[in-house]
């Protein structure tokens, strides 16, 4: 008698010994042969490339055109995205203000302390009348 087990023990390969390539996580097949550790990864995918007030217009105009449609709520978002931006842009202009006075402030105070060492009175004996 045949014993089947044994015979059912090296069927299946193991994935080592496949020979296609592996799907990543996602179930897609990677583009061009980059691995997740190359150089050439998408970074900040969800982040805007575009300044605040580029995205304040862009916000505005989806808001007006969402109103236009008779989509109140969906203006109303937009409308809070523009403030938000409106937000940090102003922010930006007073760091920005705050750092060029504290500049402003540590060139004066240098430019005075030169000042004052360089116009500290020398007294000599010469000065003075002592020989």
């Amino acid at each position: 008698m045949i014993n089947f087990r044994n015979n059912r023990k090296n069927r299946f390969k193991s994935n080592g010994e496949r020979n296609f390539r592996k799907r990543s996580i996602n179930g897609h097949k990677s583009q061009n042969g980059f691995n997740a550790s190359s150089e050439f990864r998408i970074r900040n995918v969800n982040r805007n490339n575009q300044n605040a007030s580029k995205l304040i217009d862009k916000y505005k105009n989806l808001a007006r055109e969402a109103l236009s449609s008779g989509d109140k709520i969906l203006s109303e978002n937009y409308l809070q995205h523009a403030d938000h931006f409106s937000r940090i842009l102003s922010l930006q202009e007073t760091n920005k203000d705050i750092n060029t006075n504290q500049s402003i402030n540590q060139e004066t105070n240098q430019k005075i302390d030169d000042l004052k060492e360089d116009k500290t009175p020398n007294i000599t004996d010469e000065a003075i009348g002592n020989d």
